[in-house]
């Protein structure tokens, strides 16, 4: 399957300052700790349903030392979870409310290319379909102007947490 044309230009993004920092993403996303997967919001375009974020891969990484020892290797499963946190922040942002957003299935996903410590990695998405408690967004990872992911991740409203 040939690799779908970029949401936005990837080397745009590099050097911007950011539109929201750690702080400005926990106010939408609930993860903490060792799995806050985004550091920086570079782009968020409501009317455009587009946003796009960054993560620097530090050599203390949770899963540096045993995925792949010798040869690091950011996970897949982790580059989906970032592009689902994305997801979140721009579900939520778009909504202009704090909902608990889980994931409700990944579709068409390939990685491209390998991600290692000290890479830093553009997201991002795009809402493909949005609804009050429903979204499925394309998403896409860079390192440089290199494609490493792209997928369809959709997402659901669960009650009961915020």
């Amino acid at each position: 399957m040939p690799a779908a044309a970029p949401i936005l230009a990837p080397d745009r993004f590099d050097l911007r300052p950011p539109v929201a920092d750690r702080a400005g993403i926990h106010e939408w996303v609930p993860q903490r700790h060792e799995f806050e997967m985004l550091e920086a919001i570079l782009h968020y375009d409501e009317q455009e349903q587009v946003a796009v974020a960054r993560k620097t891969l530090q050599p203390d990484e949770f899963w540096v030392r045993g995925h792949i020892p010798g040869l690091p290797l950011f996970p897949g499963v982790l580059m989906i979870e970032s592009a689902a946190q994305l997801c979140c922040y721009l579900f939520c942002r778009m909504n202009r409310e704090k909902r608990f957003f889980a994931f409700g299935g990944v579709d068409a996903v390939r990685f491209r290319g390998t991600v290692r410590p000290g890479d830093t990695v553009i997201l991002m998405a795009k809402a493909l379909k949005a609804r009050a408690n429903l979204g499925v967004f394309s998403a896409q990872a860079y390192v440089g102007s290199r494609l490493v992911f792209e997928g369809v991740i959709t997402g659901m409203v669960l009650p009961g947490g915020a």
